[in-house]
This record gives structure tokens, sequence and C-alpha cells, in this order.
């Protein structure tokens, strides 16, 4: 199975879902939303881009005593012009 969770669409419009969110939808999946709800397409690095300030965080939190550091590389293989 892919990584994107289109598969479960059916599902949050049977549950009357106003918006759907998920990643890495093919485009003629966008057809199957058929205008019942909003569906948005994010990106894999932009769902998770937040991840290490949040990680970060709680390990600095959680562990006062230790040097936490945080990579500097961005890893997004998608250039935006």
């Amino acid at each position: 199975m892919r990584g994107t969770g289109i598969f479960l669409l059916k599902n949050a419009i049977n549950y009357g879902s106003d918006a759907y969110i998920t990643s890495d939808i093919k485009y003629h999946e966008f057809f199957d939303a058929d205008g019942q709800l909003l569906l948005a397409d994010i990106g894999h690095y932009e769902s998770e881009q937040f991840t290490t300030d949040l990680l970060a965080n709680l390990l600095e939190q959680k562990f006062p005593n230790f040097a936490v550091l945080k990579t500097g590389v961005n890893t997004n293989p998608v250039q935006y012009f």
C-alpha cells in the first residue's frame, strides 16, 4: 500500500467530514471527492517539517541535562519558484 491515506476518503465522506487532509494523491483520485468535501493534498516534507522542532523541544524539556542538536539540513527535494 502507498503512503497516502486516500484509501480512507470514502470513510471521511460517509462520516460527513468537511475536509480530508492527506498526501501524495494521484491526479484522478481528486475526482473521488466529487465535491462532497474539501480534499487537501499537503506535501510529504510540508507535513513533517516542524517535527524536528517539536521533538527537540520535548527532549529539552524531558532531559534538561542533555544537549539537543537539530540538523540544519533541508531534505525537501521540491523547489518552489
